[in-house]
């Protein structure tokens, strides 16, 4: 987004109409109103922009499972770990799974006692590793939502059509519509309507949500990063709500269609399968991963190469997964800027760039 256009929404007498149009239409409503986002970039804006903070009363929005690295269950951190102990190996992956705790150790723990674990910046990145070391073992770490899997997927590909023999995806991919059922369907939390996540919408369209909004009534919107942006999603949700309208509208419409990506969906379905998967705080959910298909499982790490993992314990006194599933902000856990900070984490949401809790912790309440 060039500066012109960003200045524009974040304009801030823009960003006032929007909020006093907020107003008048929960004036129009007779009870307060839950919104969840999904998406870990919308909860670091929502919170460096303090947008909660010129919403009224009777508006509330919640934080739900939108960060990939903090849904990723510690039974897989634990098995990245047993990787990275093997001889002859490399650990490729994201900065921000460096640091997430595993039971009893980290990536970044045992790089520092001797393990090859190295940063990426793409999935191809691991081809090139592979490539240039051809007595050693790259295994990539697999983990993200709809946005990161047509780039792994074209990585297999690429593997496979460099007759790379040596190279392994351990995937940990999770696809967000499923979960969000699930959510609207807990009376303790009451969601009254979705902010649907920008970047996966990108990927998979926003009719992907329509079930929501025709079987379950849950209004939708897929709403843009900016405080602009944001703030006529909560709009638009609003007025659905005031008209008796469940829908899925599209706010973000300079980048989201209705149909979405169709070659990365192609690239998505010709390399993963749905199947079932576990996810941090929520447990395990059917149809809400991709596992790689049977065709191309000699890139499948846990299929081409078992190891030995410890048994997984999640950290005493962390309360990510309620976090997770918005039934708790980050200010309520016990831990929270004491015992688990961004230098010393204890827990996932505190390490990744896109955590409820290093949002809260970088930019206040």
């Amino acid at each position: 987004m060039n500066r012109e256009i960003l200045e524009e929404f974040r304009n801030r007498d823009i960003v006032r109409g929007l909020a006093e149009l907020i107003n008048r239409l929960a004036e129009r409503h007779d009870r307060p109103m839950t919104f969840m986002e999904v998406c870990g970039t919308h909860t670091m804006a929502i919170y460096q922009f303090g947008i909660r903070s010129i919403l009224p009363p009777g508006v509330r929005l919640i934080s739900g499972p939108g960060c990939p690295v903090c849904v990723t269950p510690i039974g897989y951190v634990d098995k990245a770990v047993a990787y990275a102990r093997l001889p002859d190996t490399i650990i490729a992956t994201f900065g921000d799974m460096l640091r997430v705790p595993g039971s009893s150790s980290s990536l970044m723990e045992e790089r520092a006692r001797g393990a090859d674990v190295r940063v990426v910046y793409s999935p191809l990145d691991a081809v090139s590793l592979a490539d240039r070391n051809p007595g050693k073992r790259v295994i990539f770490l697999g983990v993200g939502f709809e946005t990161t899997a047509p780039t792994i997927a074209g990585t297999i590909l690429t593997a496979q059509a460099k007759g790379l023999t040596n190279l392994l995806v351990l995937a940990s991919h999770k696809t967000i519509p499923v979960p969000m059922r699930i959510l609207s369907s807990d009376p303790d939390l009451g969601i009254d309507g979705y902010l649907c996540p920008a970047h996966v919408s990108a990927i998979i369209g926003g009719d992907a949500y329509r079930f929501l909004a025709e079987e379950d009534g849950i209004p939708c919107v897929v709403t843009g990063f900016e405080p602009a942006d944001i703030l006529q999603g909560v709009a638009m949700l609003i007025r659905q709500i005031v008209e008796r309208r469940t829908e899925v509208e599209i706010q973000y419409r300079r980048f989201v269609t209705r149909e979405g990506n169709s070659r990365a969906k192609e690239l998505i379905s010709r390399v993963f399968i749905p199947c079932d998967s576990v996810w941090r705080g929520l447990g395990a959910i059917p149809d809400s991963g991709l596992s790689i298909r049977e065709e191309f499982s000699r890139f499948d790490a846990e299929k081409s190469l078992p190891v030995v993992v410890e048994e997984s314990r999640e950290p005493t006194g962390c309360l990510c997964g309620e976090v997770l599933k918005g039934k708790i902000s980050p200010s309520e856990c016990p831990l929270f800027g004491t015992a688990c900070t961004p230098e010393d984490p204890v827990g996932a949401c505190m390490v990744s760039s896109e955590g409820s809790c290093a949002a809260a912790y970088k930019y206040g309440q």
